[in-house]
């Protein structure tokens, strides 16, 4: 029989759990596990501008970074620089009959045009060529301007494309128009007839045609004042109020502006002049009234 030894029996450590059986552990009731504490999730702030963005982007188009525009931009120099290009071949081949119609304002002062270089003839049929071209290519121009302006235009403006056009193009032919069939002949009657007349006129044809380039095109260019009043408008940097306010700044600047690309000093041109941007510039504050009441109509809207 053995004998037990006088130790007394080792307590378990503190920190020692005894292994439970499966029965003893307890299970969450109906298989639900709690949930860990802790703030409710928030729901995300709701944006107030979710639906006026769309909208807004919708009228007014697609924004374009300053890369885009420059890029729209070559564009459109391209496209008008064809165009011109496809415009002055057609001339050139119609050159001499097109030389005729611009020398006519000239016929009655002297009885024919000279050339002192030898290349001048050429240099003449290009001038008479080009110039044809920007005729021409006129709308098609305007409409690639019209396009580059456009992205950054509401719905309701976009669809000014053709008044625009329209107007742009009528108004540049009436001015082309406006200095072949009156300035010209006047002034030139002027200078040669009465200026000249103890002189014997051997005009150079290449220094006529610079002298009418001149004037045809900066009387085409004049007569848009109605067109660029009614874009300041439509963007509300002019008004009728403020237009009407400095006509007589205006007048006075007109008179001037008259006064150095008038190719004659005396009193007649200068009425030819003057004239015209006078009465474009009142026809601007009339655009423009219009274009302010239908601006102030849209924002009551």
């Amino acid at each position: 029989m053995m004998e037990s030894s006088g130790n007394p029996p080792l307590d378990p450590p503190d920190d020692f759990e005894s292994p439970s059986s499966p029965s003893e552990e307890q299970e969450p009731e109906d298989g639900l596990v709690p949930a860990s504490p802790g703030p409710p999730p928030s729901a995300p702030p709701p944006d107030s501008n979710s639906d006026e963005l769309p909208e807004e982007e919708l009228e007014l188009g697609a924004k374009m970074t300053f890369l885009e525009h420059l890029d729209e931009l070559r564009k459109r120099l391209l496209h008008a620089a064809i165009a011109v290009a496809v415009t002055f071949c057609l001339s050139w081949v119609f050159r001499e009959p097109i030389f005729e119609f611009l020398a006519e304002p000239i016929k009655g002062a002297v009885d024919k045009l000279v050339v002192i270089k030898p290349t001048e003839a050429f240099t003449i049929y290009l001038k008479v060529s080009f110039v044809c071209a920007i005729f021409v290519a006129a709308p098609y121009l305007l409409f690639q301007l019209w396009l580059f302006i456009a992205p950054g235009l509401y719905r309701k403006e976009k669809g000014y494309v053709l008044p625009f056009l329209s107007s742009s193009t009528i108004l540049f032919v009436l001015g082309g128009m406006f200095a072949y069939y009156i300035i010209l002949p006047v002034a030139l009657d002027f200078l040669i007839n009465e200026f000249g007349k103890k002189f014997e006129p051997m005009i150079s044809a290449v220094e006529f045609f610079k002298f009418e380039t001149i004037i045809i095109l900066g009387m085409g260019v004049i007569f848009q004042m109605p067109v660029l009043v009614a874009f300041l408008s439509i963007f509300g940097i002019l008004t009728p109020r403020f237009l009407w306010k400095n006509f007589r700044y205006a007048f006075l600047l007109i008179m001037i502006i008259a006064a150095v690309v008038s190719p004659t000093a005396d009193a007649l041109n200068l009425f030819f002049w003057a004239v015209p941007m006078v009465l474009l510039y009142l026809i601007s504050i009339c655009v423009s009234w219009v274009f302010k009441r239908r601006r102030d109509q849209a924002l009551e809207d």
